[in-house]
C-alpha cells in the first residue's frame, strides 16, 4: 500500500463523505407510505437520491483525485446554501442556520480533501 494512504488525513474525508452520503440518503425514506405502490416508492427514492448519487460519483473520482473531492463537496455545500437562503418567506439568517446542518459537513469534507491535496501535491521550486 502506498505510504500516504495510511495517514489519517487520506482516510478522513473519504470515510466522512461516505457517512455524509448515508445521512443524506436517510432523508429519502419519507417517500415510504402505506398507501404508495412499490413503483411510486421506487421512483420517489430515485428522485430523492439524485444528489446523493451525483456526490457518490464525485466521491468515486475523488478517491484518487483529492482536488475533485474538494471542489465537488464545496460546490455541493455552496449550492445548498444558495438554494435554502433563496427560499421566499424565510429570513436569510434563519435559512443560513438551517443550511449549516447540511452544508457544514460538506464544507468540512471539502476542507479535508483540500488539505490532503495540498499535503500530497508535488512541490515546485
Amino acid at each position: 500500500m502506498v505510504r500516504h494512504r495510511k495517514h489519517w488525513l487520506w482516510w478522513a474525508p473519504r470515510l466522512l463523505a461516505a457517512a455524509f452520503l448515508g445521512f443524506l440518503a436517510l432523508f429519502s425514506l419519507d417517500v415510504i407510505a402505506p398507501e404508495a405502490t412499490a413503483g411510486e416508492i421506487a421512483l420517489g427514492l430515485l428522485l430523492h437520491n439524485i444528489p446523493v448519487l451525483v456526490l457518490l460519483g464525485m466521491l468515486v473520482v475523488a478517491w484518487r483525485l483529492d482536488a475533485v473531492g474538494a471542489a465537488a463537496f464545496a460546490a455541493a455545500g455552496s449550492f445548498y446554501v444558495i438554494m435554502v437562503v433563496g427560499r421566499a418567506g424565510v429570513p436569510w439568517y434563519t435559512a443560513l442556520s438551517w443550511s449549516a446542518i447540511i452544508a457544514g459537513p460538506a464544507f468540512v469534507i471539502a476542507g479535508l480533501f483540500w488539505l490532503n491535496w495540498q499535503r500530497n501535491r508535488p512541490r515546485r521550486r
